[in-house]
């Protein structure tokens, strides 16, 4: 029976990211059609270091729980959509070792990720305000909100001593 334990150390990490995702999804800037959220930070970063079911429960379930508790309609637009994204870039990014991931597979996880929160997002506004035209409106902030998380994300990988919670958090 091969059972997959997690290290005391890890699950803290995963439950500080998803508070920092609950927290991030509270504070909002107004713009047309809707908010603009610094959550997508959190949720790059998180995938960019954690294995792919760690990123699920940060971003997808980080998000789910943030929308729920401050705005519930869309919660389950947000566990799908920041679920799929987060793991995506995770699976992209491959850490199976201590090191880095090389830049050229976190600009591409990123990219992806990108495409995935944005038409997610996209069709879950139409589908659940029952409007296409709605959610036309949020594109071009969904698209803003989206890049803006993914280079924040990376910088604060790349360019920050952030880095150092890679070696601290255990490798499955």
């Amino acid at each position: 029976m091969n059972k997959k334990t997690i290290s005391t150390k890890k699950l803290c990490f995963i439950a500080l990211f998803m508070s920092m995702n609950i927290i991030l999804s509270s504070f909002s800037i107004p713009v047309p059609g809707g908010h603009f959220y610094l959550c997508d930070v959190i949720i790059c970063f998180a995938a960019l270091i954690f294995d792919p079911f760690s990123a699920f429960i940060v971003g997808g379930v980080g998000s789910f729980l943030g929308d729920l508790i401050f705005y519930p309609t869309p919660m389950f637009v947000s566990l799908a959509t920041h679920g799929l994204q987060a793991v995506t870039i995770s699976l992209i990014v491959g850490k199976k070792t201590n090191e880095l991931p090389k830049v050229w597979r976190t600009v591409l996880a990123l990219t992806v990720g990108i495409v995935i929160m944005v038409t997610g997002y996209s069709l879950g506004r139409a589908f659940v305000y029952s409007t296409p035209e709605y959610a036309l409106i949020k594109l071009p902030y969904e698209i803003g909100q989206a890049v803006l998380g993914a280079v924040i994300g990376a910088l604060l990988l790349y360019k920050t001593s952030l880095k150092r919670i890679i070696n601290v958090i255990p490798k499955e």
